[in-house]
């Protein structure tokens, strides 16, 4: 029996990376996934396909999280397409590298507004569906930015801090309606945002790793299905670190 048969799950970001290794995970286990994406139909279609290729179906769904409006109508949408939402990733997520000293205002509020307001935005749009349910799970990506300290990324670092404090009291606020909220804490991987750094901080950063090596989307993705399951149905407000013992 796959472990999300019948489920429906949202995962935000999926059009490329780390998301399309979440969804197409969640559709290898059976799952309904709504690919979340902001712009780039086509690489979302590739996705999508990718969970179908998986054994899963889904959708292609087109909102920017940094809009609270278009977030709500699309909230409305998928539940009007599925009875529930029964799994949300809030992985959608923008890094805008900069020393401090030189950092553009619109870099920090850009990433502030995709990376926490747009986790907030989801989080707030569907917390009241699930609360009707009286079941739901919210897995919010994070980072070791968040934990560490992260030259030239003062504001992905604010970010992703900021959604690690959100996770821990949204999910004692909504863990007595049946809705349990957890982050998963990815390091330096193969995919997602460490694709676009610069080649000599990755090396700098593989050899500070106990396990010698970067980790990958798909091994990340495994921790958030797990953090989905019944397995961890009591785990509450954890952030779980997925980094090679880097942070150790």
């Amino acid at each position: 029996m796959k472990r999300f048969a019948d489920a429906t799950v949202l995962v935000t970001g999926a059009s490329r990376g780390l998301g399309r290794a979440i969804a197409t995970a969640f559709g290898a286990e059976g799952a309904f996934v709504f690919v979340g994406y902001r712009v780039g139909a086509a690489a979302a279609e590739e996705t999508l396909q990718a969970v179908r290729a998986a054994g899963g179906d889904g959708a292609t769904v087109a909102f920017d999280v940094t809009d609270a409006a278009k977030v709500d109508e699309a909230v409305t949408s998928m539940l009007g397409a599925r009875p529930r939402l029964d799994v949300v990733v809030n992985n959608a997520g923008v890094a805008r590298d900069e020393l401090f000293p030189v950092m553009q205002r619109e870099s920090w509020k850009q990433v502030i507004a995709t990376n926490l307001d747009g986790t907030f935005n989801v989080c707030r749009a569907v917390a009241r569906p699930m609360m009707g349910k009286k079941r739901g799970v919210i897995i919010n990506v994070a980072s070791i930015a968040g934990q560490r300290a992260s030259p030239g990324q003062v504001n992905y670092a604010a970010s992703k801090g900021g959604v690690l404090a959100l996770t821990q009291s949204l999910a004692v606020e909504l863990a007595p309606r049946g809705i349990r909220v957890n982050a998963v804490v990815p390091g330096v991987c193969t995919t997602g945002m460490a694709e676009a750094l610069d080649r000599r901080v990755v090396d700098a950063r593989r050899a500070q790793i106990p396990l010698g090596r970067l980790g990958t989307g798909e091994e990340i993705a495994r921790v958030v299905l797990f953090l989905a399951s019944d397995d961890a149905a009591y785990i509450v407000g954890q952030a779980l670190v997925v980094d090679g013992g880097l942070t150790l």
